[in-house]
């Protein structure tokens, strides 16, 4: 109903009214523009006869049944009448044989009636109704039949109000469902602006792709502005759907720069000039337009030519200086002191020709037209030009029409045009140089406020005619007067982004463009167009609002002479939905039925009103063989819930059911009829659909699905429910449970995969088994909303406990209605309910056991706003601590109270309380008696920072005992002790007294820090004190054991510290060191005990020095054997040195000794074996760890300590000389040594022998070499020599082999 009334309140005359009114500006009779169509139908089929009627006033429609008036009302549901956009219908449902008749339609309106005629021929079959007839699959591939065949059209996912920018582009689309759906049927799909129907252009691109139409706007103007209406017909009728599109101006080049002029167009064109006129901008950029430029471009071309020099104020110009014959587009540009706006959308392309020579051009379109005339006729002098008028005068140019004079001659005519100031008998021709060819001229160059007269004269090639009648005088100036303020500006509610203005129109305007409205949000003072193309009615919906604010409006009035002044500001209106009756419930179903009686359930409207549903009321009928009956009202009084028992009902008979919802507003239209349902008992033994399905708490993974138990139980109680879940766009198959265990409860949380879509049933079960399914639910995406809300817990101040939820989307008839276990609580006794704006708080009168529950709130009139919280068990106590805990505040601390020492030994007790305020309070109590500020005792509390402190003197025996502070703050409170006694107390109070003799030491010279020393690197010992407060006459005295060092190069004092160096301390530097500071202001002494332990622990430490300083060990040879050895940087005498062999300290011998020479400590080992190989280590003693240096001795590593050991040695075996017989055989053997294995090599007289048969050499197992000779003779007698080597060293042994002959030797022997 909505859209029909927007749909009337933007409706413009159609484009036949136009020809009619630009033809003149008369009122016409009506005209069938499209006649009504005679059709010929079965019974029980539908028939609609439709026309469409042009006409003005706009004609009044009346439908005829052989000349009687059809009323609908008298018939209700058999006739139904439509009138849209000038097209009217008749549908006659269900047609009889008594339908059959001449029906006429009359359009009357002042001006006189006109009827058309159409006939309705009834068939009836001669058995049953064949319903194969009305199937579509008739027409599978043949022309689509008009018999038989009733169309049903649904536009969906409609286009909404729309929002662009000039230049961008835009699309604007539906999806059209046509039922049957048959191959090959192409509707009629127009579209519509303002009522004037579109066509194909460059601007406008239109499609259908078999189900959806789609209109695109491909650069967006102002002139696209306007109410858009889709237009769907099938032989069937028609179904339109209308939305808004508004168009904001594009941004300006220059900041301020007016917006761009809307609608040129040429009014009047012909050889001479052409007028265009144009709409002034709704934006002029913040200063008054100046004026406008109107800028020409010859058709064929890209060249634009102004054609003012100055800018025009009024809103029409007569363009000149056009070549005849070429045709033109024309665009206008307005102007300010700001700057220059954007061009405006060109006009249609017009030549520049009389409208008569128009109609008789014959060459093809090039952008140039080539006219053909007739030959003139010679010698005859043209007559005077007849009906001479001025057709419109501005300041800045004067237009002249007239008609030719009579007679023949008259196709070479041309004319001159002479001017005449008042009172003067001077004319002036105005056109000297050529003469006009069109009956129509444009005078520039007047002098505004002066008069005149202007007269024309005829002119051939037979020569000048006389002149015509000389015009009435007019003066030259604006005729056309800027019209008055509009009135009344009066806006209403509407939706909850528009709101509706109305106003008075201007009085007395002329040649009325439209109005511009302009909205402001209150006290913004900032004012923003509403339309950017003028409108003609006075309403106007205002869309784009925010939804909640409060906005004022104003309207001025348009016209070629300007823009009027504002009207008055409008009063504030909130923006919010108007209320109106609900649209119908759907969803009718049978829950129980009996013999008489059946229980219907219904779902809600999708759209309420604006306003809660106060109830519903059922209709019913009887179905009787296919035909309803009447209508009968089920219940007389509104039922407030969605479920009603329908009584006295027949048995066996079949009924169908509408329902009807009703608000504050009213009674909504009815539904649809239900399906037909058959009244009778049902004796099923399980239970029947639960019904009134509700969705809450939408979110991305979750939602909460309600519904009520079935009204009919089954032969048992009801004791469970299951849910069922498919994704929207599954197969019937795809119905899975949710839940695998039946639940008691009404109620179910489902767990949901993000983005996607659900429908959703719920079936009952008792003990005969699980009953019939509830309806489906519509689809519900799993996404959760931007400001989406959660009820949030809170605990005051007073311990109060309650649940809050806020509505970001809150419209002013949204309540909050709170539930437990997702029924309305009316039990206030547990909870106190309080809403103040936007949010809602749900507070716990005295919280216990039995309020543990699930607590929902839900918004009404909101897209589904709701949330849960669920309060259990633990829940609850965690709750009560917090709720105990506020209303028993404690001041929390950062610290508990504690005690410390000052300057001068004052003690100060103090804590820090975490968060206090300025009225917070303290007491400090001592053995619970309050104490105060005095002399003894001085209190701070620093409520920045929450320091409390109490400080004292010092301490005396009766300050012994517990120390408390007391806090409040308003009805928190705290308090903080601390206990002194006994030795806790005794060592506070020394310690005070310690520190306050500290401070009064050092008002004088004294030690910072006292005698002490250090060991530099080059252990050397230093004794050192740090001093303060010294004067020049402060003396500062050493002294050892009593007697006073005396000032050397070892006593310094640099940068307050004194110093005594040591350099190479022994024992006779062991004693006791002092040093006495003093002067006029007090004497301080610091003393050092170097003696005993004292001495000792100063030693280690040097000892420590010197062996950090020791380097790592080392090894080398020498001539008795090897020496281990390490340096050190100083070498004391006191300094403890302990040598290890394999982690045993050595017993050093003639062999083995250790010593020190300089800073060289060494151990020498004499003659090394392979049994002195292993880990050497040298330990330093400094009275702690100790320091250990060690070196693993081995032959590999050091081959230059062990090569006797590893080197090639002849162990023994052989002879000095050996004397042998001649003949014998010799045989010797030695043992070898050496590690690596030697290369042994035998000589004879120095020159190296090999092994051979005579002389056998051999060398076995790297330890035994042989010598054998088989059989020797006196060749082989000399010095022989075995040679050993390896990379320790050679070795060789000598002996001197004699052999002799046994006579030599007899008589040798003789």
């Amino acid at each position: 109903l909505r859209l029909d009334f927007v749909q009337r309140h933007h409706r413009l005359p159609t484009v036949e009214h136009f020809k009619r009114m630009n033809e003149d500006s008369l009122m016409h009779t009506p005209e069938f523009v499209i006649k009504p169509r005679s059709h010929t139908v079965w019974e029980k089929q539908c028939v609609r006869l439709h026309c469409t009627v042009s006409g003005w006033p706009d004609p009044r429609v009346v439908w005829y049944k052989n000349n009687v008036a059809i009323d609908p009302l008298a018939s209700p549901g058999k006739y139904k009448l439509e009138s849209r956009y000038s097209v009217h219908s008749l549908e006659i449902n269900r047609c009889d044989f008594d339908d059959t008749a001449q029906y006429r339609v009359s359009a009357m309106n002042s001006k006189g009636e006109l009827s058309a005629f159409a006939s309705v021929v009834v068939k009836r079959f001669k058995g049953e109704i064949d319903d194969v007839l009305l199937s579509p699959a008739l027409t599978v591939d043949g022309p689509v039949s008009e018999y038989g065949i009733t169309f049903k059209t649904h536009i969906v996912d409609k286009f909404g109000v729309s929002f662009g920018r000039e230049g961008e582009t835009m699309s604007l689309g539906c999806t059209v469902i046509i039922y049957p759906a048959l191959h090959r049927y192409q509707p009629e799909v127009q579209w519509y602006r303002d009522d004037v129907l579109l066509s194909a252009s460059k601007w406008h691109h239109m499609h259908w792709s078999g189900d959806r139409a789609t209109l695109t706007l491909t650069h967006l103007n102002k002139e696209d502005e306007g109410l858009y209406t889709l237009r769907v017909t099938t032989k069937s009728g028609y179904e339109t759907y209308s939305a808004y599109v508004f168009v904001r101006d594009a941004d300006a080049e220059i900041e301020g720069a007016p917006g761009a002029p809307l609608d040129v167009r040429c009014l009047d064109a012909n050889k001479d000039y052409i007028i265009v006129t144009w709409k002034q901008p709704a934006v002029d950029g913040g200063n008054s337009i100046l004026g406008y430029f109107v800028d020409r471009c010859e058709v064929g071309t890209n060249h634009w030519i102004q054609c003012n020099d100055t800018p025009v104020k009024f809103a029409r110009f007569p363009v000149t200086g056009l070549v005849e014959g070429r045709s033109y587009t024309f665009r206008v540009r307005a102007v300010n002191k700001s700057g220059m706006s954007h061009p405006s959308r060109v006009s249609e392309p017009v030549a520049a020709m009389d409208p008569a020579d128009r109609a008789r051009t014959s060459a093809p379109w090039t952008g140039q037209i080539i006219v053909t005339e007739e030959e003139p006729a010679e010698g005859v002098v043209p007559g005077r030009p007849l009906e001479l008028q001025v057709t419109e005068a501005t300041k800045n140019y004067v237009v002249l029409s007239w008609k030719p004079p009579a007679g023949k001659g008259l196709e070479g005519v041309m004319y001159y045009v002479e001017k005449c100031v008042s009172d003067t008998d001077s004319w002036q021709r105005v056109n000297t140089e050529i003469p006009v060819k069109s009956p129509r001229f444009a005078l520039f160059d007047l002098a505004e406020g002066k008069s005149y007269s202007f007269r024309v004269r005829c002119c051939n090639s037979a020569g000048v005619g006389e002149p015509s009648d000389p015009t009435e005088a007019t003066t030259v100036g604006d005729k056309l007067d800027i019209p008055s303020a509009p009135s009344k500006v009066v806006p209403t509610n509407n939706t909850d982004t528009s709101v509706v203005v109305s106003w008075e129109a201007s009085r007395d305007a002329k040649e009325l463009v439209g109005y511009y409205i302009e909205a402001s949000m209150v006290d913004s003072n900032v004012w923003e167009p509403c339309n950017n193309k003028p409108v003609k009615g006075t309403r106007f919906f205002c869309h784009g609002l925010i939804t909640g604010e409060k906005y004022v409006f104003r309207v001025r009035a348009v016209n070629a002479a300007g823009l009027s002044q504002f009207s008055p500001d409008s009063e504030p209106v909130e923006v919010k939905a108007a209320i109106a009756s609900p649209a119908p419930p759907y969803g009718i179903s049978v829950l129980e039925c009996v013999r008489d009686s059946m229980v219907l359930g219904w779902k809600q409207p999708n759209f309420i009103g604006g306003a809660d549903i106060t109830g519903y009321f059922v209709d019913y009928r009887e179905v009787i063989d296919g035909v309803p009956g009447k209508w009968h009202e089920a219940n007389i009084r509104a039922v407030s819930e969605r479920a009603y028992r329908v009584s006295d009902l027949k048995e066996n008979k079949k009924y169908q059911f509408q329902v009807r919802a009703a608000n504050m507003a009213g009674v909504g239209i009815p539904s649809l009829p239900s399906d037909t349902f058959l009244c009778e008992e049902w004796t099923i033994a399980v239970p029947g659909p639960p019904y009134d399905l509700q969705i809450r708490e939408v979110r991305s993974d979750s939602l909460v699905l309600l519904w009520r138990p079935p009204v009919y139980q089954g032969r048992d109680p009801v004791n469970g429910f299951y849910i069922d879940i498919k994704e929207a766009e599954a197969p019937e198959e795809a119905w899975r449970g949710v839940n695998t265990k039946a639940t008691e409860k009404t109620y179910f949380k489902v767990n949901l995969k993000e983005a996607e879509t659900y429908v959703f049933r719920v079936r009952a079960q008792n003990k005969a088994g699980v009953g019939k399914t509830s309806d489906v639910t519509e689809p519900v995406p799993a996404l959760t909303k931007p400001g989406t809300k959660e009820i949030v817990v809170d605990v005051d101040d007073d311990g109060i406990i309650s649940l809050n939820f806020e509505c970001s989307e809150l419209t002013q008839d949204s309540k909050f209605v709170w539930s437990k276990n997702y029924e309305e609580m009316t039990d206030t006794s547990r909870l106190t309910i309080e809403t103040k704006g936007n949010k809602s708080k749900a507070a716990f009168n005295t919280p216990e056991e039995e309020d543990i529950g699930i607590y929902s709130c839900l918004v009404t009139h909101t897209d589904g706003a709701s949330s849960s919280y669920t309060l259990s068990e633990e829940e609850l106590k965690r709750l009560l601590v917090i709720s105990h805990d506020h209303k028993f505040p404690i001041i929390p601390l950062k610290s508990e109270l504690a005690v410390e020492l000052l300057e001068k030994g004052r003690v100060r007790f103090w804590l820090q309380a975490e968060k206090i305020s300025a009225n917070g309070k303290v007491e400090y109590v001592f053995n619970d008696n309050v104490l105060s500020q005095g002399e003894k005792y001085k209190m701070n509390f620093d409520k920045n920072t929450g320091v409390i402190e109490m400080i004292m003197e010092c301490l005396t025996p009766a300050d012994e005992g517990t120390f408390t502070f007391q806090m409040t703050d308003g009805k928190a409170t705290n308090q903080s002790s601390l206990v002194l006694i006994g030795d806790v107390f005794k060592e506070l109070q020394k310690e005070s007294e310690f520190q306050k003799k500290e401070w009064q030491r050092k008002q004088g010279p004294h030690f910072i820090e006292y005698l002490g020393y250090e060991v530099t690197p080059e252990c050397c010992v230093v004794l050192k004190c740090k001093v303060g407060n010294m004067k020049k006459d402060t003396s500062a005295l050493w002294y050892k054991d009593g007697r006073e060092i005396k000032a050397d190069n070892n006593l310094g004092f640099t940068e307050g510290v004194l110093k005594l160096e040591i350099a190479q301390i022994s024992k006779k530097d062991s004693g006791v060191y002092e040093v006495v500071l003093k002067d006029d202001r007090g004497k301080d002494t610091s003393t050092l005990n170097l003696t005993d332990q004292g001495f000792k622990d100063l030693m280690n430490e040097v000892f420590s020095f010197i062996a950090n300083s020791s380097t790592p060990l080392k090894i080398t040879s020498t001539d008795q054997g090897i020496r281990l050895y390490t340096f050190v940087s100083y070498y004391n005498d006191l300094l403890q040195v302990t040598w290890h062999y394999k982690d045993s300290a050595i017993a050093f011998s003639d062999r083995i000794k250790s010593g020190v020479v300089g800073e060289q400590l060494w151990l020498q080992i004499s003659e090394p074996t392979e049994k002195d190989m292993g880990k050497y280590a040298i330990e330093f003693s400094d009275g702690k760890g100790g320091l250990r240096r060690t070196v693993e001795l081995s032959g590999q590593d050091f081959p230059f300590s062990f090569s006797h050991i590893y080197r090639a040695r002849v162990a023994g075996g052989l002879p000095d000389v050996v004397t042998i017989q001649e003949g014998k055989a010799l045989n010797l053997t030695c043992n070898i040594s050496g590690d690596p294995v030697p290369e042994v090599t035998w000589l004879k007289n120095d020159r190296e022998i090999t092994s051979d048969d005579h002389c056998i050499l051999k060398f076995e197992s790297g330890k035994f070499a042989s010598f054998t000779i088989t059989g020797v003779n006196t060749s082989d007698s000399g010095k022989y020599s075995i040679l050993v080597k390896n990379k320790y060293g050679t070795e060789s042994a000598d002996f001197t082999v004699s052999v002799f002959i046994p006579d030599e030797a007899g008589s040798k022997k003789k």
